[in-house]
């Protein structure tokens, strides 16, 4: 009983609630637009919305597991600075594990989604990588954050299979497309960062190099999928504004970066990416 009251009591500050809800706001898209998109590509009936469902609670859960879990293993600049949040941090720790080990369990058993043990393992690969990565300093924090990205858009594959009941060819196309587009998302706000300070078109064009073939090998990459007839070509349209906005950058006079609007702006492409990507599986465009 004095554990149930000690717990709520500790929610009194926003650095203690930090343990319960990530901050990383770009995350948070990287994970329900992919998922949000591989469910509706899968067009469930029936019991696989269940399905779906208790995998959307599985994957909540388990990104939610990963802000306590690193304060509590010391890998992460959120650390417990006392019993108390140390109490809190372990106390998240289970409870996010419970909802994520229970949906899991009745996704295996009821379901049988056994392909959700290889997804989980390749996520988890990913995950260790990126902590591996976010070890070594700042000058692997873009390769961490794109690292990252990769469990992160895993929800498309899982809510496609679970939906469809097929781990093919489709289910892992379209996590590579989500994880594309998060990865295209990551190195623009990467590059407006250590390039706020840049004042004529060529010296963002000498730092913004890697963008730019980031952003040429991608458009190929798209269009040798779609030409291989493995998505509708509305996806094509939802990658768009986002190579414009890239783009465009380069030729916008010096100002100063907000990072707030830039969050905003960069959530608003991922809204229409979705909207486009929902669209074009079930109008089947292209």
């Amino acid at each position: 009983m004095a554990s149930a009251i000690t717990v709520p009591g500790m929610l009194t500050s926003s650095r203690k609630r930090s343990f319960l809800i990530p901050r990383e706001h770009g995350a948070w898209g990287m994970l329900l637009v992919p998922l949000l998109a591989g469910a509706v590509a899968g067009q469930p009936s029936g019991g696989q919305v269940l399905s779906v469902l208790l995998f959307a609670m599985a994957a909540l859960a388990l990104f939610c597991l990963r802000t306590p879990l690193e304060a509590e293993l010391g890998v992460s600049a959120l650390r417990p600075q006392d019993e108390a949040e140390r109490r809190l941090a372990l106390f998240t720790v289970f409870f996010y594990a419970a909802v994520a080990g229970s949906a899991l369990v009745a996704l295996l058993i009821w379901a049988r989604a056994y392909g959700l043990l290889v997804l989980g393992a390749a996520a988890a690969i990913a995950f260790i990588l990126q902590v591996a990565l976010r070890r070594l300093g700042r000058e692997t924090r873009l390769n961490s954050q794109l690292t990252g990205a990769i469990a992160l858009s895993s929800t498309a594959a899982g809510a496609y299979y679970l939906a469809t009941g097929r781990m093919g060819t489709t289910a892992v196309i379209l996590w590579f497309i989500n994880w594309l587009f998060a990865a295209d998302q990551i190195h623009f706000v990467h590059l407006r960062i250590h390039s706020a300070r840049a004042t004529s078109a060529g010296e963002k064009i000498r730092r913004g190099k890697s963008f730019l073939i980031h952003q040429a090998v991608s458009l190929i990459v798209l269009g040798w999928i779609w030409h291989a007839g493995w998505i509708p070509g509305l996806i094509l349209a939802g990658f768009a504004p986002l190579f414009i906005r890239g783009l465009l950058w380069f030729l916008e006079s010096p100002a100063p970066l907000q990072v707030r609007r830039l969050g905003q702006s960069e959530l608003l492409y991922a809204i229409v990416f979705g909207a486009g990507f929902i669209a074009a599986f079930n109008l089947r465009i292209g």
